[in-house]
């Protein structure tokens, strides 16, 4: 009876570590990220330049500021990249099968990436809707900001104020955002993990860096415009006669480039870019680490 139930506890395991390590490394990253993160949202709500951002953002608002928002960082991270991390693994380890242990081709990987990223943002939008909203209170006038303490009063707040569903303000462009990312993320990083270490004979350690700073770019070029046009959406609050400024997200994207054009969507790429990179980077080194600590601990 003993040996029966073993492998049942098994079974388990390698079912849920991928959601788990997904999760773990995505908050130890963004621990990390998460001052670049919230200048590259002060630059998208027209502050200035980063080093413009930063000096005021330091002066009058003082350390702080930098982390303003990370509990709704960290309950994104828990939520959103634990479910796309998780998903990916899940998928990829599914479409390997029944290729019969051949590595999968690029256009594969990007709809797995693309399926996971669907799946992440859907379970994660609420945290995402907490975290923008918060990064982008100190930018609004005294009288109109809503000061919320934590990620789960934001969220406890905008049930109240505004109904549950209000909680997926802005999911349609946060679930496109995602599924273009995780599409350059997850597909190049996985391709470039196979290049490194078959045709450039890299170790362990060059390849997860390699492959990281590849998907980063990636990342970073396939979802900003997504991301500009969800952060636009997110923040918006009605005038005085309660009409918002947008209808929707294809209104947004398109008054946005009848007013700058195509290059508007890419309004704070380099900082964006060294967000993105250096997050996917320490996601993808963290979650190596984590794995090697399990497999030393026979997990």
């Amino acid at each position: 009876m003993g040996e029966e139930k073993k492998p049942q506890s098994r079974g388990v395991w390698p079912t849920v570590k991928p959601f788990v390590n997904g999760g773990a490394s995505g908050m130890l990253a963004t621990c990390v990220i998460q001052p670049i993160d919230m200048i590259k949202v002060r630059i998208q709500l027209g502050q200035g330049s980063a080093t413009e951002v930063t000096k005021n953002m330091l002066k009058n608002e003082g350390f702080g500021a930098l982390y303003k928002g990370l509990s709704a960082g960290l309950l994104r991270q828990a939520t959103y990249t634990t479910a796309r991390l998780g998903t990916f693994k899940i998928l990829t380890s599914k479409a390997i099968e029944a290729n019969d242990g051949k590595p999968l081709p690029l256009y594969q990987k990007a709809l797995c990436g693309l399926t996971a990223g669907a799946i992440g943002a859907s379970v994660g939008s609420p945290a995402d809707l907490a975290l923008i909203r918060m990064q982008a209170d100190a930018t609004l006038p005294a009288a109109q900001r809503r000061n919320y303490s934590n990620a789960f009063n934001a969220l406890f707040r905008i049930v109240s104020d505004e109904g549950v569903l209000a909680l997926w303000k802005g999911a349609g462009p946060t679930v496109v955002r995602a599924m273009a990312l995780n599409m350059g993320m997850l597909a190049s990083y996985d391709q470039s993990v196979e290049f490194c270490k078959d045709s450039l004979g890299f170790g362990e350690m060059s390849t997860v860096l390699g492959a990281s700073t590849v998907s980063g770019f990636f990342a970073a070029a396939c979802s900003l415009p997504f991301d500009y046009v969800k952060t636009q959406i997110q923040k918006m609050q009605p005038d005085a006669q309660g009409k918002y400024p947008y209808t929707g997200s294809m209104d947004c994207a398109l008054k946005t480039f009848k007013s700058g054009g195509p290059f508007k969507f890419y309004t704070g790429f380099p900082v964006y870019c060294v967000r993105i990179a250096p997050h996917v980077m320490m996601t993808w080194i963290f979650l190596n680490q984590i794995q090697k600590l399990e497999k030393s601990v026979g997990l």
